[in-house]
């Protein structure tokens, strides 16, 4: 028997399985069967004013609001997604006009199980007002809700249908904010403790909206709290030019800080390369990028050394993995701006993801789905989808 005589034998005989197991092919293709999107509904959420404290260069606490995403399909299955705007009140009903009037013709009557494609025909649909800023914010919405449906229909959480590599992920605690009347730090003081008495091993605070004194004594103190085995980050969101934030960068590195985040605006990625090559501490970004091809160019500049997408402005799924994957081939770590059940889902499927942003877990959850920590670590998420429905009760009282 030659080699060719050998390999026809051999195919054949291994082909005979498959056939004799059709009735469970049978079973698989009922569970994959073409869906179609009826129908898109939107909700409109209002934030009353709550305690006002800052950044480097925003105020948060005042009124604001946000956008719920539904997409149903004949199946009974909803896709769920939502986004919320620390500040610009307003914007939920510009990003509502986006969705109902440009986004919602185009998706009637698709098949939720084509994300990608449907990602494309959205960009060309958007196109023409460009694909960053809401407009972003819509295609990120609409891919979480349809990747919330492929989850539901294989009742499977999404992070498994990417391709899981982790069942946990570290998290980390942006506590420590600007508060008003705040000159002892007694504000600051009591919100650090209260991040590193909950479990959480790392603390982000926020510096630059004053003197490099005062971030001398705000990262001092918060070293104080954390001791020798937890970490502390520091996160300027833009405040400084090229020169200040190497002049500042230098002072926080000597100090101590695990990654210096933001030192400049986003759009300045010759700036951030700079910032870079003069400092031996880790520089975070990424918040502020749209897109895979913004990331590319960070990362291929050597800008940053921790890459962070945002859940809102990196693009949604599909986006966010791809964005990691470019990451990953330059070696690069991933660590999520902001933090939640849709975040953990990307990060879980990441062989780079080193960590997300959260929150206390303390109070009660926005979505059904409720994240638990342990050990400075979150575990997978349980339920089919994104984890994205939003619970009853946060809904009626925050809907507009």
């Amino acid at each position: 028997m030659n080699r060719r005589q050998f390999l026809g034998v051999a195919g054949a005989a291994a082909a005979a399985p498959a056939f004799a197991a059709a009735p469970a092919f049978a079973a698989a293709a009922d569970l994959q069967k073409q869906m179609r999107i009826t129908g898109l509904e939107t909700d409109i959420l209002h934030f009353p004013p709550g305690k006002v404290y800052y950044d480097a260069i925003h105020e948060f606490g005042a009124a604001h609001g946000g956008l719920v995403l539904r997409l149903q399909t004949d199946a009974g299955i909803t896709g769920w997604a939502s986004t919320t705007f620390g500040t610009e009140p307003g914007a939920e009903n510009a990003l509502q006009e986006i969705v109902q009037r440009t986004l919602k013709p185009m998706l009637i009557g698709q098949d939720p199980a084509f994300p990608k494609r449907l990602r494309s025909d959205l960009w060309n649909a958007l196109e023409y007002s460009g694909v960053q800023g809401l407009n972003q914010f819509a295609i990120s919405l609409t891919e979480i809700a349809l990747w919330d449906i492929l989850g539901k229909a294989f009742q499977t959480p999404v992070y498994k249908m990417l391709g899981a590599y982790a069942e946990k992920c570290r998290v980390y605690s942006m506590c420590g904010w600007y508060y008003p009347n705040d000159d002892d730090l007694s504000q600051f003081r009591k919100a650090v403790e209260d991040a590193f008495d909950e479990g959480f091993s790392g603390a982000k605070i926020k510096v630059g909206r004053f003197s490099l004194q005062d971030d001398e004594k705000r990262i001092k103190l918060a070293m104080q709290i954390a001791g020798p085995n937890r970490s502390i980050m520091v996160d300027a969101n833009q405040k400084f030019d090229v020169a200040e934030a190497i002049i500042r960068g230098k002072v926080y590195q000597e100090m101590g800080c695990y990654w210096y985040e933001e030192p400049t605006v986003p759009y300045d990625h010759a700036g951030y390369a700079q910032i870079a090559a003069e400092l031996e501490i880790r520089i975070a970004g990424g918040e502020n990028e749209y897109t895979k091809y913004d990331f590319a160019d960070l990362i291929s500049r050597r800008c940053v050394d921790v890459v962070q997408p945002d859940g809102r402005r990196a693009g949604g799924v599909s986006e966010w993995m791809e964005i990691g994957a470019l990451a990953d081939a330059a070696r690069l770590p991933i660590a999520s701006h902001g933090g939640g059940p849709s975040d953990l889902q990307m990060l879980l499927a990441m062989p780079n993801a080193i960590g997300m942003e959260s929150g206390s877990y303390k109070g009660a959850s926005s979505t059904i789905e409720q994240l638990h920590m342990a050990d400075s670590a979150v575990s997978a998420p349980v339920t089919p989808g994104m984890g994205t429905e939003l619970h009853p009760d946060y809904l009626k009282k925050n809907r507009a």
